[in-house]
């Protein structure tokens, strides 16, 4: 899905190919894997390495009082390959200095890149326990949690935020200044409210805002759907880089197409819905990797003009045979695509 002419998108391969320093260690490229629950999982994340150009990888979001125990063969998100250590950011939702201090440092222990503080997350059951989005009610809250995960760790730390529980850009600013002097590397700001499900556009404009109250680097984040999309948010607000989350779902090799001169081939899609059925069985058991797979399926279908019908027979597999049954019968070069993929099917 190029929409940029051969000049602009030469401008933004410039822009996403500059390395970023971050906390002391260096990142090859500027756009990166949103965390995302529930997708982000590390069957995707190795089908994801498989096409390449991404800079960094986030994990899914683990819970804080989980992460001091958790045994990685077994859990469904505290979960990865070796060779993606140097890249993965471990994400974690947790409410106190308490929860998240044994957290941080099993994490570093583990040997991560980069240990990410859920503060974006407005999911009823994370919010009520004052993690995620929540710490935002409570800035003095979110600011000791912050300080306390830097006192603990020395490898890179990062926020993912959103503008609050009110539309007023103010305050985000303010505490994304206070995240900064607490010791934050790097922030990856939503520019949502916390109840907004999406309902809404993001305030591209309010990424500014936060660019400009800080020294540290600001990936912008939201609704990044085209080449054109991931330029103008770089041009319009000062983002140091860009982080993509359901569009990365729905045709992973963007990373290395708007990145490089890539042309992804015209069997791209079968080829994806293939390779990713492959990593869910060798990463989970049959149950699990079919619950995944039809997780990912409202993304894969969005970028299709009859998506639904096709959805529709993805979610009627009864094993992960049955799903490759549907990618090599359904799934082929010469289908019907939307312009944009279709952002009701996104909401679902």
């Amino acid at each position: 899905m190029q929409t940029l002419d051969e000049t602009r998108r030469k401008e933004l391969d410039d822009r996403l190919n500059q390395p970023l320093a971050v906390g002391g260690r260096t990142v090859s490229t500027r756009l990166w894997l949103a965390p995302l629950a529930g997708l982000g999982n590390a069957a995707y994340r190795q089908v994801l390495g498989e096409y390449g150009g991404c800079g960094l990888t986030f994990t899914e979001m683990c819970g804080a009082k989980s992460v001091p125990t958790e045994n990685p063969r077994v859990s469904s998100v505290f979960r990865w390959s070796e060779g993606e250590l140097p890249h993965l950011v471990c994400q974690v939702a947790g409410a106190t200095p308490e929860e998240m201090i044994p957290a941080a440092r099993r994490v570093q222990e583990c040997g991560f890149f980069g240990f990410d503080i859920n503060m974006g997350c407005s999911v009823s059951g994370i919010v009520k326990k004052n993690a995620g989005a929540g710490l935002l009610r409570d800035p003095d809250a979110a600011l000791r949690v912050v300080e306390a995960v830097r006192r603990t760790i020395s490898i890179p730390l990062f926020i993912k935020f959103r503008t609050g529980w009110s539309p007023d850009i103010e305050p985000a600013a303010k505490l994304a200044k206070q995240f900064e002097n607490a010791g934050a590397d790097c922030l990856v700001f939503h520019p949502r409210v916390a109840p907004d499900k999406r309902t809404r556009p993001p305030v591209r404009h309010h990424i500014k805002a936060i660019v400009d109250a800080v020294s540290i680097p600001v990936f912008g984040n939201g609704d990044v759907i085209t080449d054109r999309d991931c330029l103008e948010m770089l041009e319009t607000t000062g983002c140091a880089g860009v982080s993509v989350g359901r569009m990365a779902i729905a045709q992973p090799w963007l990373f290395r197409e708007w990145t490089s001169d890539y042309a992804p081939p015209a069997d791209r899609f079968q080829d994806y819905a293939l390779r990713l059925a492959d990593a869910l069985d060798q990463h989970f058991d049959p149950v699990r990797a079919l619950k995944r797979f039809k997780l990912f399926t409202i993304y894969f279908a969005a970028n299709f003009t009859f998506g639904h019908a096709l959805q529709s027979r993805f979610l009627g597999a009864k094993s992960m045979d049955d799903i490759r049954n549907v990618a090599r019968n359904h799934v082929h070069p010469g289908m019907q695509m939307v312009k944009r993929p279709n952002m009701n099917m996104y909401n679902i």
